[in-house]
Protein backbone atom coordinates (compact mmCIF):
# COMPACT_ATOMS: atom_id res chain seq x y z
CA UNK A 1 0.00 0.00 0.00
CA UNK A 2 1.37 3.46 -0.81
CA UNK A 3 2.75 5.33 2.20
CA UNK A 4 0.27 8.21 1.90
CA UNK A 5 -2.71 5.83 1.87
CA UNK A 6 -1.28 3.91 4.84
CA UNK A 7 -1.04 7.22 6.74
CA UNK A 8 -4.69 7.99 5.96
CA UNK A 9 -5.73 4.51 7.12
CA UNK A 10 -3.79 4.94 10.37
CA UNK A 11 -5.31 8.39 10.92
CA UNK A 12 -8.82 6.98 10.67
CA UNK A 13 -8.10 3.81 12.61
CA UNK A 14 -6.69 5.79 15.54
CA UNK A 15 -9.35 8.53 15.54
CA UNK A 16 -12.04 8.48 18.25
CA UNK A 17 -15.25 6.97 16.86
CA UNK A 18 -17.15 10.25 17.19
CA UNK A 19 -14.62 12.02 14.94
CA UNK A 20 -14.45 9.41 12.17
CA UNK A 21 -17.45 10.74 10.23
CA UNK A 22 -16.17 14.31 10.47
CA UNK A 23 -12.74 13.20 9.27
CA UNK A 24 -14.34 11.24 6.43
CA UNK A 25 -16.30 14.23 5.18
CA UNK A 26 -13.12 16.31 4.98
CA UNK A 27 -12.09 14.08 2.06
CA UNK A 28 -15.27 14.85 0.10
CA UNK A 29 -13.70 18.05 -1.23
CA UNK A 30 -10.39 16.48 -2.28
CA UNK A 31 -11.61 15.21 -5.67
CA UNK A 32 -10.53 17.55 -8.46
CA UNK A 33 -13.09 18.27 -11.18
CA UNK A 34 -12.83 16.22 -14.35
CA UNK A 35 -10.62 17.73 -17.05
CA UNK A 36 -12.60 19.48 -19.81
CA UNK A 37 -11.75 16.73 -22.31
CA UNK A 38 -13.14 13.97 -20.09
CA UNK A 39 -16.76 13.02 -19.55
CA UNK A 40 -18.66 10.24 -17.84
CA UNK A 41 -18.97 8.62 -21.26
CA UNK A 42 -15.39 7.30 -21.09
CA UNK A 43 -15.67 6.26 -17.45
CA UNK A 44 -16.99 3.17 -15.68
CA UNK A 45 -20.08 3.51 -13.50
CA UNK A 46 -20.04 1.83 -10.10
CA UNK A 47 -23.66 0.63 -9.70
CA UNK A 48 -23.07 -0.58 -6.13
CA UNK A 49 -22.93 3.06 -5.04
CA UNK A 50 -26.22 4.61 -3.95
CA UNK A 51 -25.54 7.61 -6.15
CA UNK A 52 -24.21 8.01 -9.69
CA UNK A 53 -20.47 7.38 -9.39
CA UNK A 54 -17.98 7.05 -12.23
CA UNK A 55 -14.28 6.30 -12.30
CA UNK A 56 -11.40 5.82 -14.69
CA UNK A 57 -7.85 4.64 -14.02
CA UNK A 58 -5.01 4.96 -16.50
CA UNK A 59 -1.62 3.32 -16.12
CA UNK A 60 1.05 5.63 -17.53
CA UNK A 61 4.12 4.40 -19.47
CA UNK A 62 6.24 4.86 -16.32
CA UNK A 63 3.84 2.61 -14.37
CA UNK A 64 2.18 5.32 -12.29
CA UNK A 65 -1.60 5.30 -12.12
CA UNK A 66 -3.77 8.33 -12.80
CA UNK A 67 -7.30 8.28 -11.42
CA UNK A 68 -10.41 10.29 -12.19
CA UNK A 69 -13.63 10.23 -10.21
CA UNK A 70 -17.00 11.84 -10.85
CA UNK A 71 -19.65 11.99 -8.16
CA UNK A 72 -22.24 14.64 -7.34
CA UNK A 73 -21.62 17.02 -4.44
CA UNK A 74 -24.86 15.81 -2.82
CA UNK A 75 -23.13 12.48 -2.05
CA UNK A 76 -20.42 13.51 0.43
CA UNK A 77 -19.72 10.03 1.81
CA UNK A 78 -19.19 8.54 -1.64
CA UNK A 79 -17.11 11.56 -2.65
CA UNK A 80 -15.05 11.01 0.49
CA UNK A 81 -14.24 7.42 -0.55
CA UNK A 82 -12.97 8.77 -3.86
CA UNK A 83 -11.10 11.59 -2.11
CA UNK A 84 -9.28 9.10 0.10
CA UNK A 85 -8.24 7.11 -2.97
CA UNK A 86 -7.32 10.24 -4.96
CA UNK A 87 -5.08 11.55 -2.20
CA UNK A 88 -3.77 8.21 -0.96
CA UNK A 89 -2.90 6.86 -4.42
CA UNK A 90 -1.45 10.06 -5.92
CA UNK A 91 1.84 9.10 -7.55
CA UNK A 92 1.37 5.38 -6.84
CA UNK A 93 2.41 2.77 -9.35
CA UNK A 94 0.26 -0.12 -10.56
CA UNK A 95 1.76 -2.63 -8.12
CA UNK A 96 1.07 -0.33 -5.16
CA UNK A 97 -2.53 0.19 -6.27
CA UNK A 98 -3.05 -3.55 -6.64
CA UNK A 99 -1.56 -4.10 -3.17
CA UNK A 100 -4.24 -1.99 -1.48
CA UNK A 101 -6.18 -4.36 0.77
CA UNK A 102 -9.73 -5.06 -0.37
CA UNK A 103 -10.99 -4.39 3.17
CA UNK A 104 -9.45 -0.91 3.19
CA UNK A 105 -12.52 0.85 4.55
CA UNK A 106 -13.04 -1.72 7.32
CA UNK A 107 -9.39 -1.26 8.37
CA UNK A 108 -10.09 2.45 8.63
CA UNK A 109 -12.87 1.78 11.13
CA UNK A 110 -15.60 3.09 8.83
CA UNK A 111 -17.83 0.04 9.34
CA UNK A 112 -18.59 1.38 12.83
CA UNK A 113 -19.36 4.90 11.59
CA UNK A 114 -21.40 4.45 8.41
CA UNK A 115 -23.91 1.96 7.02
CA UNK A 116 -22.80 -1.38 5.56
CA UNK A 117 -24.37 -0.34 2.25
CA UNK A 118 -22.08 2.69 2.04
CA UNK A 119 -19.02 0.61 2.96
CA UNK A 120 -20.02 -1.83 0.22
CA UNK A 121 -20.11 1.05 -2.28
CA UNK A 122 -16.63 2.20 -1.25
CA UNK A 123 -15.33 -1.36 -1.52
CA UNK A 124 -16.82 -1.63 -5.03
CA UNK A 125 -15.07 1.60 -6.06
CA UNK A 126 -11.72 0.16 -4.99
CA UNK A 127 -12.42 -3.20 -6.66
CA UNK A 128 -13.28 -1.60 -9.99
CA UNK A 129 -10.25 0.70 -9.82
CA UNK A 130 -7.96 -2.28 -9.20
CA UNK A 131 -9.61 -4.27 -12.00
CA UNK A 132 -9.01 -1.42 -14.46
CA UNK A 133 -5.34 -1.28 -13.46
CA UNK A 134 -4.98 -5.08 -13.68
CA UNK A 135 -6.48 -5.09 -17.20
CA UNK A 136 -3.99 -2.46 -18.38
CA UNK A 137 -0.86 -4.16 -17.11
CA UNK A 138 -1.91 -7.56 -18.45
Amino acid sequence: MPTKLAEIVDEFASAPRELVLELLLEYADVIPPLPAEMSREGMEQVPECQTAFFLHAQVQPDGTVLTWFDCPPEAPTTRAFAGILAEGLAGANAEQVLAVPDDLYQRMGLAQAISPLRVRGGTAILARLKRQVREQIG
